[in-house]
């Protein structure tokens, strides 16, 4: 029996199902430490990674699943939070890993046993995983096309070729789920489960943005790479996945990408009232915070932020349609901004100096607009709804 099976037989004990507040208030703290350091240079955080791993942060959605307990997204959006106020790029490799591995477990057409093999290694092993699915030519699934990454049928398998961009966490992935199509006349659609680190896979590290810089979203390319039979774990038509829909997974993804956003921008307004609070030019004799347009500004981050709360508390705590949901990931990650690149105006030059944290959260936020759906994609299905319903 290897470690994997002995941890596997041994069960679920010892995974957290609960992550207190004392807990998320240390891995802050910790991940704040090195977030300048990674942003500089660009690096992934291994270290975070690490650190998550051994308070069962990674496998936390995994384990729940695996016991029954149903996922606890309240509990979720206080956990992404608590790491993107310390490090955003952490927060997202673990949503993509939560998510990843949401989809595992209510995807019936996953085989399972592969199924939970999968979520076992998340759960007790903090594997990473993630969907790798935008390509040069496509461009990100939702806006329509055949992706050029083909998996060829060979005996016993298949062999998968192709690039992936944007690959969240690619130096660390345990397991890549990756969008393809078959080459068959009438081409197959769908997801291929690719152990990390299998023969033929490689990082080009492409990664180099202006913000969410230690993300580790370098390309992923494949080369001839044999993959089970049984790997191709969801396949079908391109109509049939034209007409697919998981609520679950659209609220989640609606509440916690925002939600690491709008920790970000929490993290902008809090530099700046500590500036406004300390700052006392010569000239007025005071502090900054006396002044009457610091302290309407100040009012006009809070009313943006209580906007997010309410709009993500919303979507947390009850059901909200896809249009709502998509409306919720627009607004939030649109006030974030604002809230951001209000703070660096009012500041002045300091808010551009890279030894001050404000010009990081600025970059950090203008990243959640990239996000699919994107903003064109949101406005455009919800005003074709709105027409359709007159007709």
């Amino acid at each position: 029996m290897d470690a994997f099976e002995g941890k596997v037989a041994m069960g679920l004990d010892g995974v957290p199902r609960e992550i207190g507040e004392a807990v998320l208030a240390e891995i802050t703290a910790e991940l704040a430490k090195t977030a300048a350091e990674h942003d500089r240079a660009g690096s992934f955080p291994h270290e975070n990674i690490a650190l998550l791993r051994r308070h069962g942060v990674i496998g936390w959605v995994a384990a729940r699943d695996l016991a029954g307990d149903a996922p606890d997204l309240p509990q979720a959006r206080r956990i992404i939070s608590a790491i993107a106020r310390g490090e955003p790029s952490t927060a997202l490799v673990v949503i993509m890993t939560w998510l990843f591995g949401l989809q595992a477990h209510r995807n019936p057409a996953w085989p399972a046993a592969l199924r939970e093999h999968v979520l076992r290694d998340v759960a007790l092993n903090g594997a990473l995983g993630n969907a790798l699915r935008v390509e040069p030519a496509l461009g990100t699934p939702i806006r329509g096309g055949l992706p050029d990454t083909v998996a060829r049928r060979v005996p016993g398998g298949w062999r998968i070729s192709g690039r992936k961009l944007y690959s969240t966490g690619i130096p660390a992935l345990g397991w890549l789920g990756v969008w393809g199509r078959t080459d068959d006349a009438e081409p197959l659609v769908g997801t291929f489960l690719v152990p990390g680190g299998s023969p033929g896979v490689s990082i080009v590290e492409t990664w180099d943005q202006l913000g969410m810089r230690a993300s580790g979203s370098h390309d992923a390319v494949l080369e001839d790479v044999f993959i089970p039979e049984d790997y191709a774990v969801d396949i079908r038509t391109p109509a049939a996945w034209a007409a697919e829909r998981a609520p679950e997974l659209l609220t989640w993804m609606s509440v916690l990408i925002p939600a690491l956003y709008d920790a970000v921008a929490r993290n902008a307004r809090d530099w700046l009232v500590r500036f406004a609070l300390e700052r006392a030019p010569s000239n007025l004799g005071a502090p900054l915070s006396t002044l009457p347009r610091f302290q309407e500004a100040v009012g006009e981050l809070d009313a943006l932020l209580f906007t997010n709360t309410a709009l993500l508390d919303r979507a947390t705590h009850g059901t909200v349609s896809a249009i709502e949901a998509n409306f919720i990931k627009l607004t939030v990650t649109n006030n974030a901004i604002k809230v951001a690149e209000r703070a660096v105006a009012l500041t002045g030059n300091p808010a551009l100096s890279r030894a001050n944290p404000l010009e990081r959260y600025y970059r950090d936020t203008l990243s959640g607009r990239v996000h699919s759906p994107q903003e064109d994609t949101i406005l455009a299905t919800a005003g074709k709804a709105a027409f359709a319903a007159f007709k």
